[in-house]
């Protein structure tokens, strides 16, 4: 199954993909979401052939859901009103200290580094998402 990862935030969203064997992810883009996120969201889902979505969300370190979690999930609710495409959500408490951890190693300047962290951050969701998918043996 193809999925789309998406990382949301107020001003940026990062987004990932994965073949269509669920083995290879791969960061996509970062995205302005100021700026028409749902229909730039849905001509990508179109292009790529997206069968199901992966949504981080940010739970508090208490399993808890705060401010940014109902965000995240308000934006998962306008995106369901256009898109017809399960839409799944993963834990991403982590994922951005992930992505952290891999841009430290690169040569990157520090704008070039914030540029790529939500995408990473996305393909770290989806990565999660995945390992823990049920497989059959």
């Amino acid at each position: 199954m193809k999925y789309l990862a998406i990382d949301y935030g107020l001003k940026r969203t990062g987004l990932a993909i994965c073949d269509a064997s669920e083995t290879i992810c791969s960061p996509l883009t970062v995205l302005d979401s100021t700026k028409n996120l749902i229909s730039k969201l849905a001509e990508i889902i179109a292009k790529e052939n997206i069968e199901a979505i992966v949504i981080g969300l940010p739970l508090n370190m208490d399993d808890t859901e705060g401010s940014q979690a109902r965000a995240v999930r308000e934006f998962a609710d306008r995106l369901r009103k256009i898109i017809d495409i399960p839409i799944h959500f993963q834990d991403e408490r982590l994922s951005s200290f992930a992505a952290d951890e891999k841009l430290a190693m690169s040569d990157f300047s520090t704008a070039e580094k914030k540029q790529r962290q939500d995408a990473l951050a996305a393909a770290d969701i989806l990565e999660t998402f995945l390992q823990n998918l049920p497989r059959d043996k």
